[in-house]
């Protein structure tokens, strides 16, 4: 089983990186499954422009990088988004490198780990009811980063309880995962 962790801000300066190496050193202690970063600004996705709605371009896509992403995230199993959370929402340029694609999200399990001033959560009610329309199953535990206590002057500082409610997400992950690919 393969899960790919999806850094999903592309900004100048972001938190994601450092989440998204925190999930990873997290994952690198599991023998369970296989992770691997996804790290969203290496992909350079460009806007949706083509007139193919992606749910039927089988795969086939106009661009080299949607292509490159397209077959990244399809060799996943399951997925964790490392998500910020921007003016109560979902980052626009995750939302569109999801958007670019649709066979490749079918079926598959999902968690969130999210960032933002409440923890990102209202960035994660959004990617629950988006990643529906793709039958994608996420589980409950969610890591909600808050920018008020998990970072710092020297930068990401998770509080000790995270590592756990770490855990616990990838317990429900893999746990899911294992379900739909069995």
């Amino acid at each position: 089983m393969k899960i790919g962790i999806v850094i999903g801000s592309i900004r100048e300066g972001r938190n994601g990186k450092a989440v998204g190496d925190w999930v990873a050193k997290g994952a690198a202690q599991r023998a369970d499954a296989e992770f691997e970063v996804l790290d969203l600004k290496e992909f350079d996705v460009p806007l949706l422009t083509s007139g193919t709605v992606p749910a039927t371009a089988q795969k086939q896509y106009d661009s080299p990088n949607v292509t490159r992403w397209s077959q990244a995230i399809d060799t996943c199993d399951g997925f964790i988004f490392v998500t910020p959370e921007y003016n109560h929402g979902v980052p626009g340029a995750l939302k569109n490198a999801v958007d670019s694609l649709g066979s490749e999200w079918f079926h598959k399990t999902i968690a969130f780990v999210s960032y933002g001033a409440d923890g990102g959560v209202r960035a994660v009610e959004h990617w629950r009811q988006i990643v529906a329309n793709f039958q994608m199953l996420d589980v409950r535990a969610q890591v909600a980063l808050s920018l008020f206590q998990d970072f710092g002057a020297d930068g990401f500082a998770p509080l000790e309880r995270r590592d756990s409610e770490l855990g616990v997400l990838f317990d429900q992950l893999i746990a899911l995962t294992g379900k739909v690919i069995a």
